[in-house]
C-alpha cells in the first residue's frame, strides 16, 4: 500500500468511521428540531442556534433558538479573536516539535524521526519539521510559538471520548456544555455571530449550549433552501412575514432573525477563491479564507472554530521531507500563513490555537506508523503572540519518564486556553468556564492594553 493509499483509508479505529448524510436527510433532521438551514449551489450549508449538549445519535447538530441577531454591523472590535483549529485524529506532536536533541527520540523512531539536520532548530531540544517551512517567518518574527506535552488530565486512547472531554473541558463535574459556549456566555450582549464553526455545519462539542452561534460550511452564495430548492432570502422574509402574521414573538423570533442573519452574512464584500488569495488548496485553506473574511468584515465574531482530519497514521507516516505526515504538515503550515498574511493589520487582533484530542505513542510501530498516544504539541500563533519559543515543561523520553510509553503530560490544555481567554479575549472569572481548575499563568500571550 502507497502513502497516498494508506492516508485515504479507514485507520482501522472502529469508533473513526463517520455516518455520510445525503442533503436531504441531513434537512430533514434539521427541520424537525426546529433549525434554519441555508444551502449554497456547492452543497454549502449554514446553520444558527443554540445546541444541545450532547451529539444526536447520528452525529449531526441540532438547535432550537437563536439569539438576538440585528441587522447594524457592530462598531469596531477591540478584543482578540480566538480561533481553535482542531487536528482531528490524534496529531504527532513529536513529529512537528521535534525533540530531536533527546537520544531517545531517534532510537524509538528508527524509520520515520526527523533527523536533526533537516529541522529549524529553535532552541538546545527542539527543531521545527521541514513540513512546517511556511511558518519559519512568523516563528523568526515572534508570532509563532509552540507548547509541548499538552494534554488532558484523565487521557483515554479513544478519539471519540477524548475528544469530547477536550470539548467539554470539565471533567469531574455535571457540565454538558461546551467550553467556548461558556466562553461566549461570559461576554454578554453577544449575537449569534459571536461564535461560529466554520468549514462544516456539524458544531463542535465546545461550541455545544444555549448561547446563539452558526455554522457555516462556506461563505459562498448563500441561499435559503428546502431540501434542493434554492429560494433568494428576500423571498424568505417575505413568506415568513405572512406565515407568522399575528403569532406570538417567541413563535417568530427565531426563524426571522435566522433569516436576518443569513441577510448579513450576504452583506459581505465579494471575495477571491482562496487559493487565489495564496491559501494551499485543500478544505482547510478555504474554510481560513472564510474566517479571514468574517474577522475582517467585523460582523462580531469572537470565537471560531475549524477542522483538518487525516491525522490517524497507524502505517505509512513517512519521512521527514515526503509522505504523509509531510504532506499535511506542508498543508497546515501553507494555510496557516496564508491566513496571516490575508489579516493583514487584524492580525493583531487574532490567536490561533491548535488542539488535537490526543498525541502519538514515542515508539513507532511496525507499519511504519504510530498508535495512539497521550502528550503532544500545540501551536499558537497571532499578532499577541510572546513568540519564537517552545513552552512547558519537557520530561524527557527516556523510559522511566514515559507514560505507559507515551509523552508525559506537563501542561494541561486548559492553562493554555485559560490565559488567552484572560488576556487576550476580555474574559474575567475563567474559572467558570473551566469550572473547579486553577490554570497555571505560562506567559505565552501579551495582556490587551485596557
Amino acid at each position: 500500500m502507497s502513502i497516498e493509499q494508506a492516508a485515504a483509508s479507514p485507520c482501522g479505529c472502529e469508533e473513526h468511521e463517520q455516518v455520510g448524510l445525503s442533503r436531504r436527510h441531513l434537512f430533514r433532521l434539521t427541520a424537525a428540531a426546529g433549525l434554519v438551514t441555508a444551502t449554497t449551489a456547492h452543497n454549502a450549508r449554514v446553520a444558527f442556534g443554540a445546541t444541545p449538549t450532547t451529539p444526536s445519535p447520528t452525529g449531526t447538530t441540532t438547535a432550537t433558538t437563536l439569539g438576538t441577531t440585528t441587522g447594524a454591523r457592530p462598531a469596531a472590535s477591540t478584543a482578540d479573536v480566538l480561533v481553535v483549529l482542531s487536528l482531528r485524529g490524534g496529531f504527532d506532536g513529536l513529529s512537528a516539535i521535534v525533540p530531536a536533541a533527546d537520544p531517545n527520540y531517534s532510537r524509538a523512531r528508527p524509520g520515520i524521526g526527523v533527523p536533526a539536520s533537516s529541522l529549524k532548530k529553535v532552541d538546545a531540544t527542539f527543531g521545527l519539521a521541514p513540513g512546517l517551512k511556511a511558518l519559519y517567518p512568523l516563528w523568526d518574527a515572534g508570532r509563532l510559538a509552540a507548547i509541548h506535552a499538552v494534554g488532558q488530565q484523565d487521557p483515554t486512547r479513544s478519539h471519540f471520548e477524548a475528544m469530547a472531554e477536550m470539548e467539554r473541558a470539565a471533567p469531574g463535574s455535571s457540565t454538558r456544555t461546551g467550553w467556548l459556549d461558556r466562553s461566549i456566555g461570559m461576554l454578554g450582549g453577544t449575537d449569534a455571530f459571536a461564535g461560529a464553526q466554520v468549514g462544516n455545519t456539524t458544531m463542535p462539542a465546545s461550541l455545544y449550549g444555549e448561547h446563539g452561534k452558526f455554522a457555516v460550511a462556506s461563505l459562498k452564495d448563500i441561499k435559503i433552501g428546502v431540501g434542493e430548492d434554492l429560494v433568494p432570502v428576500s423571498a424568505w422574509s417575505r413568506s415568513i412575514a405572512q406565515l407568522h402574521a399575528g403569532a406570538r414573538p417567541d413563535l417568530v423570533r427565531p426563524t426571522g432573525e435566522a433569516i436576518a442573519a443569513v441577510g448579513k452574512l450576504k452583506t459581505l464584500p465579494p471575495s477571491v477563491e482562496a487559493t487565489a488569495a495564496g491559501y494551499p488548496a485543500g478544505e482547510l485553506g478555504g474554510a481560513l479564507h472564510d474566517v479571514a473574511r468574517l474577522i475582517k468584515a467585523n460582523l462580531g465574531l469572537r470565537f471560531a472554530t475549524v477542522d483538518m482530519g487525516n491525522f490517524d497514521m497507524h502505517q505509512n507516516l513517512g519521512g521527514a521531507t515526503s509522505g504523509w505526515m509531510f504532506n499535511q504538515l506542508t498543508e497546515l503550515s501553507g494555510a496557516l500563513a496564508a491566513f496571516a498574511k490575508d489579516l493583514g493589520p487584524d492580525f493583531d487582533r487574532v490567536v490561533l490555537v491548535t488542539l488535537s484530542e490526543f498525541g502519538r505513542r514515542v515508539t513507532q510501530n511496525g507499519s511504519g506508523g504510530l498508535d495512539h498516544g497521550h502528550g503532544n504539541a500545540v501551536l499558537l500563533l497571532g499578532g499577541g503572540v510572546n513568540g519564537g519559543k517552545v513552552y512547558g515543561r519537557w520530561p524527557g523520553l527516556t523510559p522511566a519518564a514515559l507514560d505507559s510509553g507515551d509523552l508525559a503530560v506537563t501542561t494541561d490544555y486548559r492553562s493554555v486556553m485559560a490565559e488567552i481567554l484572560t488576556r487576550r479575549c476580555a474574559i474575567s472569572g475563567v474559572n467558570q468556564v473551566f469550572p473547579g481548575y486553577q490554570a497555571a499563568d505560562l506567559g505565552l500571550v501579551k495582556a490587551r492594553a485596557a
